[in-house]
């Protein structure tokens, strides 16, 4: 996967387009994304045992992996990365401006 849980991304495109963000949730088979703070929308809901009063509830919505990009840590750029793997085989991501590895895990 391109964008995982716990990155900072920058939006590309959209209404919330040059904002940043980390990454809350990720849904592989939608390709989505859950992004804190970004993409709000109202969702109205009546009175029931969990929710006494009721009324309009504001949550993130989910946005498309393809509008977001991975922000290194290291530079701050979204310039992209490559994925490498180690000796062992496991893989990790490098940053194409500074070439730096961006959130192992």
């Amino acid at each position: 996967m391109r964008v995982r849980r716990g990155d900072r991304v920058l939006v590309l495109t959209g209404n919330e387009k040059g904002k940043k963000g980390k990454v809350l949730k990720v849904f592989r088979s939608k390709d989505t994304a859950i992004v804190e703070g970004l993409n709000f929308m109202k969702r109205h809901t009546r009175p029931s045992s969990k929710n006494q009063q009721g009324g309009i509830l504001e949550k993130e919505a989910p946005m498309r992996l393809s509008n977001l990009a991975v922000i290194c840590s290291e530079c701050g750029e979204a310039k992209g990365f490559l994925t490498r793997r180690d000796g062992e085989g496991k893989p990790y991501r490098l940053c194409k401006s500074c070439g730096e590895t961006i959130r192992e895990g």
